[in-house]
């Protein structure tokens, strides 16, 4: 009997699991591509950006998924640095330094180094937190909506570092192609 429950209990979890970890696509099926555009940094083309979503991101209230895929190798500690720094500039003061820490390590363990051609995808979940994907495989699942806010909020807030980009992310801008 013992086994038994033991096998119920590990099928349970495989397939638990197997859902979690397939292509963000499934947390968002109905999702459309609503703008795209590039990022550069003093020439240097970084990363393609594709915002994915079932309806306008306007709200904060609907999931979408935001898709970076890499021109240029980038380390880990890199990328947790910029989002950091973003993440706290838009903040101003009220996010604190414990914040800082727990959200420095999240994204340590959800990253990783990229090179040309990678892609991580973070999926947005209003009031659960985010998910995030590397070349299509879940990397981490964060249950910290204020987390998911300040990061998403690097490419999507007003105040964003590339208001052009922005805009061609949210479908916006004249020219959506991100040329």
């Amino acid at each position: 009997m013992a086994y038994l429950v033991r096998m119920v209990c590990l099928c349970l979890l495989l397939g638990t699991m197997s859902s979690v970890s397939a292509d963000w696509r499934a947390a968002l099926p109905a999702a459309q591509r609503l703008g795209e555009g590039e990022f550069t940094w003093f020439g240097l083309r970084l990363y393609s950006a594709r915002l994915w979503a079932a309806g306008p991101v306007q709200d904060w209230s609907q999931p979408f998924a935001l898709e970076l895929t890499y021109h240029r190798s980038l380390s880990r500690d890199t990328l947790v640095q910029a989002s950091l720094q973003e993440m706290r500039r838009l903040g101003g003061g009220s996010v604190t330094d414990r914040q800082i820490s727990a959200w420095s390590d999240t994204m340590a363990a959800a990253f990783v180094d990229v090179r040309p051609g990678m892609r991580i995808t973070g999926v947005y979940l209003p009031q659960e937190g985010c998910r995030f994907y590397v070349d299509g495989r879940l990397a981490r699942e964060v249950a910290d909506p204020a987390f998911a806010r300040a990061f998403f909020a690097i490419w999507l807030d007003p105040r964003a570092r590339d208001p052009q980009l922005r805009q061609r992310l949210l479908g916006l801008a004249d020219d959506d192609r991100g040329n």
